[in-house]
């Protein structure tokens, strides 16, 4: 199967999955990018099932509406049973390097109000070690240069990701050169502790609760 056979038939396991854990007071947290849309698409025909949805990005958010699912505020919800997004990298302890679409912080807000977080991806985001993959840092656009160089200190090499603004109004840096990134959350917080910094796109310190892999000999279930 090419990539996007294994994305739509790793959604639709999401689905399925999905449905034996809401009821109808049922919130879903819904996450960006392509392994995403494929998700938001096949969960449309069972929209009477659940409350409502909290997207993290305004582009989820207008796929959403256009398929009548609703979206709600989150500030207006109590909790979100299962969040189910993508990634761009996923190690065996079920740690994330996320933001490829620019979307990290809200990820990980809805992540942290999520009781369950379900990651889909193909085979191509398995990896042994993070940081092959630039890990995106989004931040307060007058920090830029300072966050940098801080960052330059930890030993990346930051990349202004050049015109792109994310929803919240800041920049991105995307980060190379950590590969291989520790299992145990240093970086994460280090980067964090960085002034100018909003969030960074590893999920180490809170991995996902389960990942979905589309492969070639179906579909694989790893649980944290």
């Amino acid at each position: 199967m090419d990539q996007n056979q294994l994305k739509l038939a790793v959604a639709n396991a999401a689905v399925d999955y999905s449905l034996t854990r809401i009821d109808q007071r049922s919130v879903i947290g819904i996450g960006t990018g392509s392994t995403a849309n494929f998700f938001i698409d096949a969960i449309a025909a069972h929209r009477h099932k659940f409350a409502g949805t909290v997207a993290s990005s305004s582009a989820s958010e207008e796929r959403l509406k256009a398929l009548d699912i609703p979206v709600l505020e989150l500030n207006s919800v109590a909790e979100i049973t299962v969040y189910v997004d993508g990634a761009d990298e996923i190690n065996p302890q079920l740690q994330l390097i996320k933001g490829g679409g620019a979307a990290l912080t809200r990820e990980k807000i809805v992540a942290a109000v999520a009781r369950e977080f379900v990651c889909i991806a193909d085979q191509s985001k398995w990896v042994e070690h993070l940081g092959a993959f630039p890990l995106p840092v989004e931040v307060i656009p007058m920090a830029r240069s300072y966050v940098a160089r801080e960052l330059l200190k930890l030993g990346g090499d930051p990349v202004w990701r050049d015109g792109v603004v994310t929803d919240n109004g800041n920049v991105i840096i995307d980060v190379h050169g950590l590969l291989p990134i520790a299992a145990d959350g240093s970086l994460e917080r280090a980067i964090n502790q960085i002034t100018g910094v909003v969030t960074n796109g590893l999920f180490a310190l809170k991995p996902a609760s389960l990942v979905l892999l589309g492969t070639d000999s179906g579909i694989q279930t790893h649980h944290c």
